[in-house]
This record gives structure tokens, sequence and C-alpha cells, in this order.
């Protein structure tokens, strides 16, 4: 034991346990600071609030409605409406805790960086690793999507199909997706040219997709058949909690704004509104489009096919044409998916980086183009070659789930941060703090309970690996423990 009365420069300090280093949070005012900073460059401030809200938009709008609807119906019968709207009701609680954050913390870590400044170090890398999954894996779902589609447009255009041993993964028919490589590649194309160039890319795509499902809603209105709203819940308030799960992969892209953080021109005051503003608009369009959907079409014959909506317009107009035309839309729609969510996985990786909890490759920033390239390029090659191995439904699955947990941690980051932090200044509120982040955290728990127990195992290996990779790896070469940079104690007086 320390004499008591030995000169202070014989006392040491003793080094902290293991409880308070994975407790350790980074200062807010450290994160803000370092916005922008990588390896080698920085991040440009290029985006302002309509191209943040198209962000928001492209990576949420279309892959429930071209994509996942299919696969939601059977599920839910005609209540698939009730589906989106309890989605986004849970994706409207947590969208009010992001819009908070986003603009106090207007960083490119989304989530992972709210989270390493109010719950500390180690729930920080869960909602990282989380994200991983998210992002990584709803690229490779989306793309896997695509394919249907592009089908569908070389079928109405030239007779010609790509075989299904080459637009299909194993386990649905085919080898190799290789649709899906591709659209992974373009998409990665666009990211390498910069921010900017690529929110220019996604604008035209979003108007093109917003008007292919207004478009989808005009014609196929005429189709409608209130006989097939007769048994509204066929399947019970089970499967309306069970296809709402599903759905909610329809939501994730609308915390895609929160990414870009680091490059927008007015974080503070854009990022809240980007978020809500395109929540709003997609929430709504996705339940007219259900609605239409499943009121020209009996709910027993979804399921057969991923490019639902194509043939529902060449059912209803007993033409080829305009189920081509939306093949040909959808296209471009999804695309604008792949690219924007790809574009939140790399800045995701990047902030980590920066934070040291991965390898250094993924925070070096091009000088020339201002974008993190071998990070963009490495993130591509693997969710390309996830989507020509993996089945959509079980990809689907596992992002909805560490898309909500991510969401849940949100909403406990918002209470927290606004009891450790009452002073600082918010261009957003939550409204009736704490009790909506309260709900918003309750709904993701129970849709994480409406999920297969094989989509939870899958979840749990995940997060099992994240953990020895956090402990072998990112625990000894995180920034707060190799640098004199002080750490936020983990007391609630701090």
């Amino acid at each position: 034991m320390l004499d008591q009365g030995a000169p202070p420069h014989h006392r040491t300090t003793p080094a902290p346990g293991l409880g308070a280093r994975l407790m350790r949070r980074k200062p807010v005012e450290l994160l803000v600071a370092e916005g922008g900073q990588g390896e080698g460059g920085s991040l440009r401030r290029t985006l302002g609030l309509w191209q943040l809200t198209m962000i928001s938009i492209g990576a949420t709008l279309g892959t429930g409605i071209f994509v996942v609807l299919g696969e939601a119906v059977p599920k839910a019968g005609p209540a698939v409406t009730l589906s989106f709207v309890i989605a986004g009701l849970t994706a409207l609680f947590s969208a009010l805790s992001y819009a908070e954050l986003a603009g106090t913390i207007p960083v490119s870590g989304s989530s992972y960086s709210y989270a390493y400044a109010t719950l500390g170090e180690l729930v920080a890398w869960v909602c990282g690793w989380c994200l991983l999954l998210e992002y990584g894996v709803s690229v490779a779902a989306v793309a896997v999507g695509w394919g249907e589609y592009l089908n569908e447009l070389l079928d109405g255009t030239i007779g010609v199909t790509i075989p299904d041993a080459l637009s299909a993964p194993p386990g649905d028919g085919g080898i190799f997706n290789l649709p899906a490589l591709i659209v992974v590649l373009l998409a990665m194309a666009f990211l390498l040219g910069g921010a900017r160039e690529s929110a220019r890319a996604n604008t035209v795509m979003v108007v093109v997709k917003i008007g292919a499902l207004v478009m989808f809603c005009a014609i196929g209105i005429q189709g409608f058949r209130s006989g097939n709203y007769e048994h509204f819940m066929p399947l019970g308030m089970a499967g309306v909690s069970a296809a709402g799960a599903t759905l909610f992969f329809s939501y994730i892209g609308f915390d895609a704004a929160s990414t870009a953080g680091e490059e927008a021109k007015n974080a503070q005051r854009d990022l809240p509104r980007a978020i809500m503003l395109s929540l709003v608009i997609v929430t709504a369009l996705y339940v007219l489009v259900a609605a239409v959907a499943v009121g020209a079409r009996p709910w027993q014959r979804f399921g057969d096919s991923e490019a639902a909506l194509a043939q529902i317009m060449r059912d209803v107009t007993g033409q080829s044409f305009w189920g081509t035309l939306l093949a040909a839309c959808a296209v471009i729609a999804i695309a604008s998916v792949v690219l924007t969510v790809l574009y939140g996985q790399t800045r995701i990786l990047f902030a980590m980086s920066r934070d040291g909890l991965v390898p250094k490759v993924f925070g070096r920033v091009h000088p020339k183009t201002g974008t993190p390239r071998a990070n963009t390029v490495i993130v591509s090659l693997f969710c390309g070659v996830l989507a020509a191995a993996i089945p959509l439904g079980q990809l689907a699955d596992a992002t909805s789930i560490g898309t909500l947990f991510a969401f849940g941690l949100v909403n406990i980051a918002v209470v927290v941060l606004r009891r450790t932090r009452p002073e600082m200044p918010r261009t957003f509120r939550v409204p009736l703090s704490p009790v909506l982040p309260v709900l918003g955290l309750g709904f993701c728990v129970w849709m994480m309970g409406s999920l297969s127990a094989v989509t939870w195992v899958v979840f749990g290996v995940w997060m099992a690996a994240g953990l020895v990779f956090y402990f072998v790896y990112g625990h000894r070469r995180s920034r707060l423990a190799t640098t004199a940079t002080p750490a936020t104690p983990a007391s609630p007086e701090s």
C-alpha cells in the first residue's frame, strides 16, 4: 500500500480498471473538432439540405416497395398497410432521437458516435458493429432485388433474361448473382468520384423513383378490387407484427443523412430537417403504394416474385409496356439505394477507424477527391460478393435486427445526453422527452421479438464475433487508450 506520507512525486496514479476503460466516453467537443479529418486528407463540406434529404430518401425509398413487399404481404395479408404504419411509427420515434443527436453531434459516425459520447466505448463498439451489419448487409440485400427487376426489364425490351445460374444466389436456384455484384461496383464507381458527384447522381435517381411510384398508383388504382380487402387481417396481429419487422428493413435509410455530418455545409441546421422530411415523404408513399398493390392483386398471389409491382402493372393494363417501364424505373431506383447505403457504410467505418477501433486503412482520405478511397473499394467488394452469394430473405431479416438494436441505443443516448449535458445547444429537441424516446426503445424491442429464431442466432453469432474483434484489436488500439486525450468520465455528473 502507498505510504500516505510519501512525497507527491513518489505517488503513482492507479490505472483505470477494465470496467472504467470499457465505459470511457469520447467528449462531444472532441468528436465535433475531429470532424472531416482523416489519414492523409479531409472530407469536404459540399452537401446542403436538398442533397441531404435526397440521400436519406435515396437510401430508404424503394427497397420495401420494389423488393420486400412481395415477402411481407404473405405474412400479413391486406393488413400489410398496417404493417407499414407500425414500422413507420417505430422509425419515427427513433428518427426524432436521430434528429436531435444529428444536430447536436454532427459527425460521420451516426449512432456509433452518439453512443461513444453518451454510453461508453464498449456500447459504441457494439452499436458500430450493428451498423456494419445494417448497412453492409442491406447493400447486399438490395442488390439481390435489383437483379429481379433487371431481368424484368431485359425480358420486356429484348426478350432475353440472365440465366438463373448467373442471376440468383445459391439456395435460390442459382450459382452466382452477377447483376447484384455489378450494381454494387457501379455504386462504388460513383462514390469514388466524390460526395458532391454522388449526391447529384442520387438526386436524379430519386426523382425517377418517386415518379415511378406515382405512375404505379395512377395505373394500379384502375385494377383496384375492394374484395381483396374483405379479410383484412387473415393471419392475425402476429402476422402484422412479423411483416412489420421485415418491412422495417425498408426504413433503415433515413439515418443515412446522419452519416453525412462531416460533409454537410450546415450540419446542425440541415441534418434534423433532412431526416424528418425524408421519413414523412417515404412513409406516405409506402402506405399508398402498398394499399394500391394489394387492392389490385389478391394477397395470396404475392411472394412468387420480388418484382411484384412490375407484374401488377402488366396484369392491370394487359400490356407489357407499363410493366417494362416500371421495371426500368425500379432498376434506377434500387441502384440509388445501393449507392446511398454504401455511402453510409463507408462513412461509419471512417469514423470508427479515426477512433482506432478498426484498421487505419478505412480512415485514409484521398487528397484529390476528398473520399475514403480504399475504404470504399474494400467495402464495395465485400458487399458485392455477399450479394452474389446469400438469398434476399435471410439478408433482410439480419439487417432489420441490427437496425433495431442500433435505433434502440440511439433512443437511450438522447435521454442520457439530455441528463449529462443539458446545457449543450440543440437545433432540434425531441418533444415530450423522455416519453417518446422510451416509446421508440419499446417499439424496437417489440419488433426485434417478432423476428425469427434463426435471425436471432445469426445476430448472436455476429455480436460474438464483434466482441472478440473488439477485445483482440479495438480495445488496445483505441485512440482514447493510446493518446493523452482525456475521456469523459462515466459518471452522470460528467
